[in-house]
């Protein structure tokens, strides 16, 4: 299983991933931190993405993805990281830990990090 990140979802969602992503995202059955679900809207509401949150297309394929809940296990996880970066990201990454499932970015300061397992 991976864990995608925010970016890594929305670009599979719209079909614009690289060949590498494109190859990871095959193999494996695929997760989200609760708190991308939360992003998605956040970034639709401000009117950086054009997602319809009621689109059934939408919904159908969000209901496949499993949905690591945030909890606090999750939220303890974050003093353990060896990155600073948004609290999404720092969410995101702690999920991973948590669950020991590899997270899917392209956040740089989180692929430099050296406790978040990580998609290779």
């Amino acid at each position: 299983m991976l864990n995608l990140d925010t970016h890594i979802l929305l670009g599979a969602l719209a079909g614009e991933l690289t060949q590498r992503e494109r190859d990871l995202l095959v193999r494996e059955p695929w997760s989200i931190a609760a708190i991308v679900l939360w992003e998605i809207g956040k970034l639709a509401e401000l009117g950086r993405i054009d997602v319809d949150l009621d689109d059934p297309d939408l919904i159908r394929t969000l209901a496949r993805i499993h949905v690591w809940p945030l909890t606090l296990d999750v939220c303890r996880a974050i003093r353990g990281l060896d990155f600073r970066g948004d609290p999404a990201d720092e969410l995101i990454a702690a999920t991973s830990l948590v669950h020991r499932v590899p997270l899917m970015t392209r956040d740089a300061r989180i692929r430099r990090s050296r406790r978040v397992p990580l998609a290779r």
